[in-house]
């Protein structure tokens, strides 16, 4: 049977009151009962001598002779305390019995005491024992007092009724303590398994598809908090990509009407007569089945590089050279539109794709060109980082908006939202880029302002 978060929080918490409390609780009545027993052991001991410094100062010394009365009732309250006294003379003549004066109670009271100690003490192997102290006055030994009393030690009555005491005070801590277990576990586990329930809920809101759904509050307890943070940031990348993917569907669409639109729009107009098939018409109409056809095999190239089963052919390649070979497939539009490019420093001979690596370098490279004006300038940067190899392809261009850079490497995305192929390709074009770069184990990143021109680069590992 399941249980919820809540239930089962309460009970570990008061659980480990319980255990706690508990173990509080014998330990300290195990200490407590042996300091106990120390102290009445030490007691009896001081309570022998003080029978016998009581006994000892009811002998005259001038009269030569003992107060025979007072000596009979230090001896019966000794006895009602568990002793049993016996005085003698200094001739060992017998002055007081607590055992001849009244044999019933000292029965009594030997039985009262082996049976209380026996019941609470059953390891003790306890037994009445005999002590004999000398009675003196000053140097004179005027006689000896014999005591005798369970041992090695004994409790009275009033000495359990303490220790019972005791037990039920350590008892009642130990409830009280688990009602407040009991209570404050109840509030803890509310307040953690309330953003705990709220989280559930959105999940369950995100597989419905409401990806707007967010958790606002902050519970304090940083795991919670994280867990909070991680589904709120898993609601926000699948709202981005839903978005994306409508986006895609749209942008899709839109690259694929216009170039049939045309085509439809030219062969009807030629079927009804109203257009002659001139060679320059069955040229336009050439011209945008050609862009279908380059869409479809840019298509193909980002499902081959983002495929699971793409199989990189890594062979050392010489970035520098590579980048001039590229830049020689444009030197025709650099020089009649004035740019000036440049390729400034050196790095380490990478282990990659050649052809995957170059078609990074056409992709970043004609951008550049592309949305650099004329008598722009361009600058690519190779360097090494510890474990790195980066290049820099900086342009002088139009720049991106700081609000569209996070999306630029999406498939079909493009800042120039009039979708114009004369200034823009299909927009695949950078995906590809980091599809490649991310497929050799590198990052890329892009700096860029607004009509000051942008900076992307690109790293990948040694």
């Amino acid at each position: 049977m399941e249980t919820s978060l809540r239930s089962k929080l309460s009970l570990s918490i008061a659980l480990v009151v319980l255990l706690t409390v508990a173990l509080i609780s014998f330990l300290s009545n195990y200490l407590i009962r042996d300091q106990f027993k120390d102290y009445v052991a030490n007691h009896q001991q001081k309570a022998a001598q003080q029978i016998v410094k009581s006994i000892s100062v009811q002998y005259d010394a001038i009269a030569d002779s003992w107060n025979t009365d007072s000596i009979h009732t230090i001896g019966m309250y000794a006895l009602y305390d568990g002793y049993i006294v016996k005085v003698y003379d200094k001739d060992g003549n017998s002055l007081w019995d607590a055992e001849t004066c009244d044999m019933d109670l000292c029965v009594q009271v030997m039985e009262e005491i082996s049976r209380r100690m026996r019941t609470e003490y059953p390891g003790i192997n306890g037994k009445f024992t005999t002590a004999t102290f000398p009675l003196r006055q000053g140097e004179h030994e005027i006689g000896s007092v014999s005591i005798g009393y369970f041992g090695p030690f004994f409790l009275s009555e009033e000495d359990f009724l303490f220790l019972d005491s005791l037990n039920r005070i350590l008892i009642g801590i130990g409830v009280f303590s688990l009602l407040i277990a009991a209570i404050t576990g109840i509030f803890l586990a509310r307040h953690l398994s309330r953003p705990i329930l709220k989280t559930v809920e959105m999940t369950r809101d995100i597989a419905d598809g409401k990806y707007s759904a967010r958790i606002r509050e902050s519970t304090g307890t940083r795991e919670v908090d994280q867990l909070i943070g991680s589904i709120n940031h898993l609601a926000q990348s699948l709202e981005k990509q839903e978005r994306l993917r409508r986006q895609l569907t749209a942008d899709v669409a839109h690259e694929l009407r216009t170039p049939l639109t045309t085509v439809q729009t030219h062969m009807e107009a030629m079927l009804e007569g109203v257009w002659e098939p001139t060679p320059e018409r069955l040229e336009s109409c050439y011209d945008e089945l050609n862009r279908l056809g380059n869409l479809v095999s840019d298509l193909e190239n980002l499902a081959k590089v983002e495929s699971d089963n793409l199989k990189l052919n890594k062979t050392p390649i010489n970035l520098r050279e590579m980048t001039k070979k590229v830049l020689w497939n444009y030197e025709k539009e650099l020089r009649d539109r004035n740019l000036s490019v440049e390729v400034e420093g050196n790095c380490s001979l990478v282990y990659a794709d050649r052809d995957r690596i170059g078609q990074v370098l056409v992709n970043l490279i004609s951008n550049a060109v592309k949305y650099t004006p004329d008598g722009g300038e361009i600058r690519i940067t190779l360097s090494d980082t510890e474990d790195s190899v980066v290049f820099n392809i900086r342009d002088s261009g139009i720049g991106i908006p700081e609000a569209e850079i996070p999306y630029i490497f999406e498939r079909f995305y493009r800042a120039d939202k009039s979708r114009n192929r004369n200034t823009g390709g299909s927009g695949i074009g950078l995906a590809i880029v980091k599809s490649v770069v991310s497929a050799h184990g590198g990052a890329v990143d892009v700096e860029s302002r607004l009509n000051e021109g942008s900076n992307f680069i690109v790293k990948l590992p040694k």
